[in-house]
């Protein structure tokens, strides 16, 4: 599986953006497909993800403000993104578990969303 990221950009506080994540390979065997973020000097988190059946799971950090769906099953990934806040500033990156279990993982190319106060 291989994830081509695009949007994010620069926002001002309580603006929106859209993330896009679109899987390509062996998408029906794609389980969980959601996005990352990496501040500067933090550990890469899980913001949101988009499972089996629909499910979804969100940072308490975003619940409310960021939703994650889908195009096209799980081929095209959207991370909407409304009331952006500076602490949301870091590089996103998209990520796919996917194969037998789920056992094996993709990375797409990380996207900078910067917000100012």
């Amino acid at each position: 599986v291989q994830l081509q990221a695009s949007g994010g950009g620069s926002v001002q506080a309580g603006g929106s953006l859209r993330l896009s994540c679109a899987a390509s390979g062996t998408t029906y065997s794609i389980g969980v497909i959601g996005w990352y973020r990496q501040a500067p000097g933090k550990e890469r988190e899980l913001v949101a993800s988009f499972g089996n059946r629909g499910s979804t799971e969100y940072a308490d950090s975003v619940k409310g403000r960021f939703t994650i769906y889908s195009e096209d099953a799980k081929n095209l990934v959207h991370l909407q993104m409304n009331n952006l806040k500076p602490e949301d500033t870091a590089v996103y990156y998209c990520n796919a578990r996917y194969g037998l279990k789920a056992s094996r993982s993709s990375w797409g190319q990380g996207t900078l969303v910067t917000v100012s106060s």
